[in-house]
């Protein structure tokens, strides 16, 4: 792949954890809220609140601090996965958010959290190939 691909992908993530972070603190704060797993430790609301800031602040990072995009890839990356433990208990728990109605659609989101961490480190310029020569 070439530096260029990896640059949209970069761009392209970071515009969309900004959106999603912007939609965390205004118009889907209540679905956001759903999501979190009624054994979580802290008030949803909160997590809600402290995740759309973190979701902005790193996408905002990818897109503005391209010789930074090593790091933020990999931040984004690991947060991808902090948060997954809240997509499997949004399908344990059957728990309807964001048109995931079923358990069928619950579970297909599972599969597409890995390709969230892989875009991130693809976008960080984690994943290449070695170089010939």
């Amino acid at each position: 792949m070439t530096s260029a691909a990896r640059t949209a992908a970069r761009l392209l993530l970071g515009a969309a954890m900004v959106g999603a972070g912007v939609l965390h603190l205004t118009v889907q704060r209540q679905e956001f809220q759903a999501q979190v797993p009624g054994w979580f430790p802290v008030d949803a609301d909160l997590t809600v609140l402290v995740s759309g800031v973190v979701e902005i602040v790193l996408g905002a990072a990818f897109i503005a601090l391209p010789g930074r995009r090593r790091t933020v890839g990999a931040l984004l990356a690991a947060f991808f996965v902090v948060v997954f433990p809240g997509n499997v208990a949004q399908y344990l728990e059957g728990t309807d958010a964001f048109g995931l109605d079923t358990d069928r659609e619950r579970l297909a989101r599972l599969f597409f959290q890995p390709v969230l961490v892989l875009w991130a480190l693809f976008g960080g310029g984690w994943l290449r190939r070695p170089r010939r020569g």
